[in-house]
């Protein structure tokens, strides 16, 4: 196959900042999907529905027409039951986003008592308000690459007393969570993968001397888990998984510094990456299940109408985007979107 065409994809987890950073982010990540869940861990975040109405009027001013951003709140230690109501009673805040204390950017203040929001999960879980999560513990007793697992048991307990409640493990890295994930009973557990957990292991990161535009959190993990998503993803029939880029841009002097930032930029190369993976494969027929249906369907969504064509095209990425280093900088991709 030298060219493949599908409903255009939506991305179910990007960041875009805010100010001039915002301005020049948002039409990379319009330019190759419909629809975009943003998340909310801003400075200041998004905690309410005034917040979200900012934000998304922010958005709006730099989007091409067509684009719909989704937007979430941040679920903090004092996220009340009615901040969730009149978010979600917006029309435009689709889910709400929380993050452990400490384990990613501008996750400080999060969340470490997980059952003392369990009014705020139970409003969720009346209303249909989904609850997307960053799935590792906090504990600093706990090594970085044990993290995700370790929340697992975190993430059980709230799928066994909440269990109406639609959940998405935001970016799953090891092959322990998405197994939970894909053989959990119900449809209310789904989970998006990243472009960059579906290229990147540890020694990506580290081996032969430090990469930090490799650098995100959840850190990439061993081989055999960079492995097992894949073969998620790519397996015919699967309905658990979906695309959520996870496109966290950071300029380079706040990556390339003595503590640099985690992310993972990755907004104007995703689709051809896995364009790039799934057909290495054999598997390109899937792609579209992963980048189009699954999300919209998990978040009761219509599915794009819309259609996007990828072509056997070599390209090289571009070594930044307004100060911005993507992955694969200066090296070549094998796919390409078609111009419109």
């Amino acid at each position: 196959m030298n060219s493949i065409t599908i409903r255009r994809p939506d991305d179910f987890h990007v960041h875009f900042r805010q100010a001039e950073m915002l301005a020049e982010m948002v039409p990379l990540t319009a330019a190759h999907y419909k629809r975009a869940l943003v998340m909310p861990n801003t400075n200041p975040p998004i905690l309410d529905r005034e917040d979200a109405a900012a934000y998304l009027g922010d958005i709006r001013a730099v989007s091409p027409p067509g684009f719909e951003p989704l937007m979430t709140i941040k679920i903090v230690p004092d996220t009340t039951p009615a901040q969730i109501r009149r978010a979600y009673n917006t029309g435009i805040v689709i889910a709400g986003k929380l993050y452990p204390d400490g384990v990613t950017f501008s996750s400080e203040g999060g969340v470490r008592d997980f059952k003392a929001l369990s009014p705020v999960f139970a409003t969720m879980e009346e209303i249909g308000m989904v609850l997307c999560l960053h799935g590792e513990d906090p504990s600093e007793d706990v090594f970085c690459l044990d993290r995700e697992e370790k929340f697992l048991g975190t993430l059980q307990w709230i799928l066994d007393k909440f269990q109406d409640l639609r959940v998405v493990m935001e970016h799953v890295s090891t092959r322990k969570a998405a197994y939970m994930v894909e053989h959990f009973p119900s449809r209310n557990l789904a989970a998006t993968i990243t472009a960059h957990h579906l290229e990147l292991t540890l020694n990506d990161v580290v081996d032969g001397g430090l990469k930090p535009h490799h650098y995100c959190k959840p850190i990439a993990k061993r081989p055999e888990d960079r492995d097992w998503l894949v073969n998620a993803v790519i397996r015919e029939g699967q309905t658990k998984f979906f695309l959520g880029t996870d496109s966290a841009p950071h300029y380079r002097g706040s990556k390339e510094c003595d503590c640099g930032a985690a992310g993972v930029f990755t907004a104007p190369l995703a689709l051809p990456l896995l364009a790039e993976i799934f057909d290495q494969r054999g598997a390109l027929r899937q792609l579209e299940a992963f980048t189009s249906v699954n999300g919209a369907n998990f978040y009761g969504l219509h599915p794009n109408e819309e259609t996007t064509t990828l072509v056997r095209q070599s390209w090289t990425v571009p070594d930044e985007y307004s100060g911005v280093v993507p992955l694969r900088a200066g090296q070549k991709l094998q796919w390409q979107v078609a111009a419109e």
